[in-house]
């Protein structure tokens, strides 16, 4: 057995998943799953369990364990052998391979002992079956992330706005994310802080990056509100490296001592992995940073996004999301334009921004939101596209997108839902990483895509309604 456990356990290490899989010693104790639980609880770098039962595991012996268990749980229903070996199969051999038993007496336990888990069917070698525990994989890692994670809040969420609310003691408890305040103009006392030699060779990092204005080039008669722009981010990366946050909000109603809206900064921290919540929205932050890390090595990016206006022309309907400044430049492959304009609201100077649009690629937005008793997450599968018609008045980062089933289906669900219009939008990661992520997390969880109609969607919304609050008192 632990020849074959060991093979089993090499196959997915070296089969290209984004975690490591570690070979454990076969279990066949109460007392030594149990220490294992513990062990696997309290070690910072395991981020979850994958187990199966190689033959008949009398399921009793894991309660304790599985009781103890605090880390995100996945059952592989596997076996050593591919193919049978019809013509020399005996009972010694029935014996030994028996995970069609095991499994299922593995199975009913954690049922019966309410565990979250994924369940995963198929040879370890299937390619189906190691894209599955890869989503997992991704989940877990955000969910690790997310408990690891420290949350700054510049100033308060923006006046008289529901959705931004939220409970920041359940989301401790829920997620593990602290999220705490400071005022903005500490954040402007980092930010004075910022060397000339220092603001120099990031605006230097900026030319070479990307396509910048004139006006805003070294000799440019808007080249100091560069720089501003650029002590704006050295002082904010180093108040977020020296607090150890991974996210963080800002709101224009509060800015302070501040010479323009971050712009140009959150962009740039966000595009280096940071979560980020425009106008106090904390809850948006940390599921943006929870989906950078999900997506860690893959093509695409992940970004604060908004639902904006509407395309409706019948048949051709279209969603342009985009926010004030804050998109970030990981949704797209070609070179953004860096550019200055006015900004109506914020009561500062122009500040800067990075400009482009998404590119086109298969895409998830998810909003999080407080129902009071609970935290819901709402889905929407998107395609992403390139815009029809040239964006020459709308100098922002920027997607357009087609949401399914279709755009009334789509929106109506998510009316229904109660779905934040502060998303993160991913095209990293599909459908399958958060729906194990709200798994692992306990949490809600209402998906829109290509399956959904309203009068279903509506009866799920209040199905969930009733079971969450009857959950409370189990």
């Amino acid at each position: 057995m632990q020849a074959q456990a060991r093979e089993i356990a090499r196959t997915l290490d070296e089969c290209g998943l984004p975690v490591r899989v570690v070979f454990q010693p076969v279990l066949t104790e109460p007392d030594a799953i149990r220490r294992v639980a513990l062990e696997a609880n309290a070690r910072d770098d395991v981020i979850g369990v994958i187990a199966w039962m190689h033959t008949f595991s009398p399921a009793k012996m894991w309660i304790a364990g599985l009781d103890a268990l605090r880390t995100p749980l996945l059952h592989l229903h596997t076996q050593a052998n591919v193919e049978l070996p019809w013509a020399d199969i005996d009972f010694d051999f029935m014996n030994l391979n028996q995970a069609a038993h095991g499994d299922r007496e593995f199975g009913y336990i954690q049922s019966r002992l309410g565990v979250a888990r994924k369940t995963v069917v198929g040879h370890a070698t299937d390619p189906q079956v190691q894209a599955q525990i890869a989503a997992w994989q991704r989940a877990a890692a955000g969910w690790a992330a997310m408990h690891a994670l420290k949350l700054a809040r510049f100033g308060d969420n923006m006046r008289y706005v529901a959705v931004t609310e939220g409970d920041k003691t359940e989301a401790e408890l829920r997620f593990g994310v602290q999220v705490n305040t400071w005022g903005v103009n500490d954040l402007v006392d980092a930010v004075a802080q910022a060397s000339t030699a220092d603001i120099d060779a990031l605006v230097a990092d900026y030319e070479q990056s990307y396509d910048v204005a004139p006006e805003l080039r070294r000799g440019g008669e808007r080249h100091a509100s560069l720089r501003d722009g650029a002590a704006i981010e050295l002082g904010l990366r180093s108040f977020l490296e020296a607090g150890d946050f991974g996210a963080f909000t800002t709101s224009f109603e509060d800015l302070g001592g501040l010479r323009q809206l971050p712009g140009l900064a959150v962009q740039r921290l966000m595009a280096d992995g940071y979560g980020f919540g425009a106008e106090g929205d904390w809850k948006t932050a940390l599921l943006v940073r929870a989906a950078k890390v999900m997506g860690a090595g893959l093509p695409g990016g992940a970004s604060l996004m908004e639902d904006y206006t509407y395309d409706l022309t019948p048949g051709r309907e279209l969603i342009l999301g985009a926010h004030m400044l804050e998109v970030c430049p990981s949704l797209t492959t070609a070179t953004p334009q860096l550019q200055i304009h006015p900004l109506g609201i914020g009561g500062r100077e122009d500040p800067v921004r990075l400009v482009f649009s998404a590119d086109a690629s298969a895409g998830v937005v998810v909003s999080l939101g407080d129902m009071r008793e609970r935290f819901r997450l709402v889905a929407n599968v998107v395609e992403v596209i390139a815009p029809p018609q040239p964006l020459p008045k709308l100098p922002v980062g920027r997607a357009v997108w087609r949401p399914a089933p279709d755009f009334k289906t789509s929106a109506a669900c998510w009316l229904t839902a109660g779905g934040a219009h502060h998303t993160v939008m991913s095209t990293q990661v599909g459908i399958e990483v958060f729906q194990d992520f709200a798994d692992i997390a306990r949490t809600e969880l209402l998906t829109i895509d290509e399956h959904t109609t309203l009068r279903g969607f509506a009866d799920q919304v209040r199905w969930n309604q009733a079971w969450y609050r009857l959950a409370q008192g189990f």
